[in-house]
């Protein structure tokens, strides 16, 4: 084992520092792909004061090297999901509407990680911590937007593609070439839907949002520092 980071999250509108540097290594990762037409990517998020992000560090706390964050519903602000697909299916419209008011619901979205960690396993560690501090802020479902490539990750922490919308589900997302799946755990507090294994994991992390743990990555183990209390 010799990866060690630091999973710290915190709420947008209190730490601009953080979303800024979020932000430059989100950007530098979508840039590697061509696209440039992510809803999610623009500075508006971080004056949002219902968005909420995790971020790895580095052990000297001195890069960003990835980041997922949740932002909840409200009727004021349209999710990621409803800005990117409302114009080819209006019914996610009503569908947001519906879970925000059984419960509340958010989005977990622009989940990156930097080239110099690619493939070491972080964006399911990263995916699972944004799963786990769900029941700091209020919300019973979570929704998302995933791509071909990570729709098996996704899956695994229990999210469930969505075949109402779309074309069974699909749509072309960020761009024509690309297709992507509207998703949603639909208990994100009980989990059913999540693989025991993951399940597991999230919920050894939410019980105890303070602590270093061993995970398992993609090819060795990694340290994990968690600094999940959310500091509303």
């Amino acid at each position: 084992m010799n990866e060690r980071l630091i999973f710290k999250a915190f709420r947008a509108i209190n730490d601009l520092d953080a979303c800024l540097n979020y932000k430059e290594g989100h950007n530098a990762v979508l840039k590697d792909y061509g696209i440039t037409n992510v809803t999610t990517n623009n500075d508006i998020w971080m004056q949002n004061p219902n968005m909420y992000c995790i971020v790895a560090l580095s052990a000297d706390r001195q890069e960003t090297l990835g980041g997922i964050r949740i932002q909840i519903s409200d009727e004021e602000t349209l999710l990621p999901v409803e800005k990117a697909i409302g114009k080819m299916d209006g019914r996610i419209y009503q569908l947001v509407e519906k879970f925000r008011n059984n419960g509340g619901v958010g989005e977990l979205c622009a989940l990156w990680n930097a080239k110099k960690v690619a493939g070491v396993g972080i964006s399911i560690l990263l995916t699972r911590a944004g799963i786990s501090v769900t029941n700091q802020l209020n919300i019973t479902t979570l929704v998302g937007i995933c791509g071909e490539y990570t729709l098996k990750m996704f899956q695994k922490v229990g999210f469930v593609v969505d075949h109402s919308l779309g074309f069974n589900g699909l749509f072309p997302y960020p761009k024509e070439e690309f297709t992507a799946r509207v998703l949603g755990i639909l208990n994100s507090a009980t989990l059913d839907t999540a693989d025991p294994y993951d399940k597991e994991r999230i919920k050894a992390v939410r019980e105890k949002p303070v602590q270093i743990a061993i995970e398992q990555g993609t090819r060795e183990q990694i340290e994990i520092e968690y600094n999940l209390l959310m500091h509303k």
